[in-house]
């Protein structure tokens, strides 16, 4: 255990010491040089850096990308337990560049959100990215979804949310010609864009200045060294000692870990608390068949419900053309399970025992219910699509698609 790190990831703790420049939630000593060159499946046992950043997904490299501009001299290694990056949540999403409408305003997902449309429209311009601002529709199909669609549109506004407004049946029709509704939130500066692209871009500008990727090195210990490794012209300026499952290590001054659907365990190893603990949920979409794809122009979304933990099923257009709809939310019993039936004795253990579970199913008894029949019944998940547009039928459908989403309890 390694009782002066902290822990940076999707269920994040602070650092109890600053680090120069501004980035306090990481910890450790001081600072150095060496840099190995990347490489996947490489050996890693007298490789050291001054920073490892552990998961080589958007956030990882996102956090990579960062601290190497804003800290060329330092020395950084990111660790990827897969041969590729960005493969599992970062290849796994919805591809939707959010605006920043749910939020609580004045909070710090508010401000994340809003900012980082802004920012991630900039990159993708400058590097030549694919995406498509396609906008949203938030729509109430009832009388009592309006109520809530005006509150959600007053959020947006103290959001700083852009072109945020209100319309009409008429105006609804204008925008998406197949789409029913009483009232909806137009929100143009939605967008799309293939994150994993997005990804392996922060990846190279994070190589192309220096940064080390090293893949296949999948972490199994964190711990503080007892003494210098042998032959060592550096003694104790790496104490922290990062190994793998092949019996590789890689040693470094400080570590932030990115680890998605790992982020309680990894945690954990550092030498910090597990909780809030991970649960993943997997999320079913389906695919519009490609002649019917002209239903749908951009994303369409129901007006979100409070007192349950997800959005709802929507109409999510792809930067490949595809129309995806969906999700549900079930339960997966597998971390990284995309399939239905993948399983992980260890994942459903630590879901049963160490988690809130219990309570979110309590709290969602109802709709936990109505989830996993969407998930059994075709018929039922189109039923609430043709909520939104009539025109869907069963036939229109060709697949589904998994995802996993992280849900923190």
């Amino acid at each position: 255990m390694v009782p002066a790190l902290r822990y940076l990831g999707g269920a994040c703790g602070r650092a109890r010491w600053g680090f120069p420049g501004g980035f306090p939630w990481m910890c450790g000593p001081a600072l150095g040089r060496p840099r190995p060159q990347c490489g996947g499946g490489r050996s890693a046992s007298t490789s050291s850096f001054d920073v490892v950043i552990v998961g080589g997904g958007i956030v990882g490299l996102a956090s990579a990308r960062a601290l190497i501009l804003r800290h060329p001299a330092l020395s950084i290694g990111v660790l990827e337990k897969e041969k590729d990056l960005a493969v599992h949540q970062t290849g796994h999403n919805s591809g939707v560049i959010h605006s920043g409408i749910y939020y609580k305003p004045e909070s710090l997902k508010a401000k994340l959100c809003v900012q980082g449309a802004a920012l991630i429209y900039e990159y993708c311009n400058q590097k030549g990215i694919a995406y498509k601002q396609c906008g949203k529709l938030i729509v109430a199909v009832e009388q009592e979804e309006i109520p809530r669609l005006q509150a959600l549109y007053e959020r947006g506004l103290q959001n700083g949310v852009q072109g945020l407004r209100l319309i009409q049946q008429e105006d609804i029709k204008k925008k998406e010609p197949y789409c029913r509704g009483l009232m909806a939130i137009d929100c143009p500066y939605t967008g799309i864009v293939d994150y994993q692209q997005v990804a392996l871009s922060f990846a190279q500008d994070f190589q192309e200045a220096g940064g080390s990727v090293l893949t296949n090195f999948e972490v199994k210990d964190i711990e503080m060294a007892k003494e210098s490794p042998s032959r060592s012209k550096d003694g104790m300026k790496y104490p922290i000692v990062i190994k793998n499952t092949k019996g590789e290590e890689i040693r470094c001054q400080y570590v932030v870990t990115c680890a998605g659907l790992y982020s309680d365990r990894i945690s954990e190893l550092s030498g910090c608390s597990p909780n809030p603990r991970i649960v993943p949920f997997r999320g079913d979409y389906l695919l519009l068949k490609p002649e019917k794809r002209y239903l749908v122009k951009g994303n369409i979304y129901p007006v979100p419900d409070s007192r349950f933990p997800f959005l709802g099923v929507h109409f999510t257009p792809r930067m490949d053309g595809n129309i995806w709809l969906g999700p549900n939310a079930v339960l997966a019993f597998k971390r990284e399970g995309y399939r239905p039936f993948d399983f992980s004795a260890r994942d459903v253990m630590d879901v049963i025992i160490n988690s809130g579970l219990i309570k979110l199913v309590f709290q969602n008894f109802s709709y936990g219910v109505n989830e996993m029949y969407k998930a059994c019944f075709l018929s039922a998940t189109v039923k609430h699509l043709q909520k939104f547009i009539p025109e869907i039928t069963i036939s229109d459908l060709l697949s589904k698609l998994e995802s996993v989403k992280i849900r923190v309890i």
